[in-house]
């Protein structure tokens, strides 16, 4: 006669083995969670300027308007084409009506602009120099290149976790316990280290003199927020 009784010794290690998960989320829950963060930082060179240039003109009409705005624009793309180093892009183009006290429009004025962007910051001050004997300059900044900002902000990254281990230790110890990590999450920002180079330098300058460029750095930060849970 065949024997069933291997079959009713095995359920209840099956009930068993099924149960283990939950009994491992009531156990999770017990457990004292804490959340906690930490922040570092690390300096990246400027290496790269970017500078927006503009012309503006008003008259009476926006074709005679257009006229004027694309030859300079054109005439500072011919000397920026000079500078190998620097790279060229135009930027937006705005026209919009004057209107008098009558609420009629008595004119028009246009802007057109264009960004230039370099590496060699020497050559861009010389470029913006020249450029501005026609055109103003909206603004102008160092900040750091993709790559350099990107190296810095691993080093801060590696430097932040290391400040969460070291803070989630601490309170561990003054609880008398171990811990585990149970959740983190990374954030980065960077601002100059510095105030921002130039804004709105609308005037033309009546000479080619290059303009005085200051690279400076920007702290690259990071910042680690988590939770740790308390252990026996």
């Amino acid at each position: 006669m065949t024997s069933y009784r291997p079959l009713l010794h095995a359920a209840p290690l099956l009930l068993l083995l099924f149960a283990t998960p939950a009994a491992a989320e009531s156990d999770e829950a017990t457990l004292t969670t804490i959340e906690l963060s930490a922040e570092a930082a690390r300096p990246a060179a400027n290496d790269l300027a970017r500078a927006s240039v503009f012309a503006e003109a008003s008259g009476a009409t926006p074709s005679e308007l257009a006229n004027r705005v694309n030859s300079q624009i054109s005439d500072a793309l011919k000397t920026a084409k000079t500078y190998a180093n620097v790279k060229t892009q135009s930027g937006a183009t705005h026209s919009y009506p004057i209107y008098a006290k009558d609420n009629k429009i008595e004119g028009w004025r246009m802007r057109s602009e264009l960004t230039l962007e370099s590496r060699d910051s020497a050559a861009l001050s010389e470029l913006l120099g020249k450029l501005q004997t026609s055109l103003g300059v909206a603004n102008l900044m160092m900040l750091p290149s993709p790559e350099t900002r990107e190296q810095a902000e691993s080093k801060a990254i590696i430097d932040a976790i290391a400040a969460f281990k070291v803070r989630a230790k601490t309170v561990a110890d003054a609880l008398g316990t171990s811990y585990r990590i149970k959740l983190l999450s990374i954030n980065s920002s960077g601002r100059p280290a510095g105030p921002p180079m130039m804004r709105a330098a609308a005037m033309a300058s009546a000479d080619a003199a290059a303009m005085p460029i200051e690279a400076g750095e920007t702290q690259i930060r990071a910042t680690i927020s988590g939770q740790i849970v308390l252990t026996e």
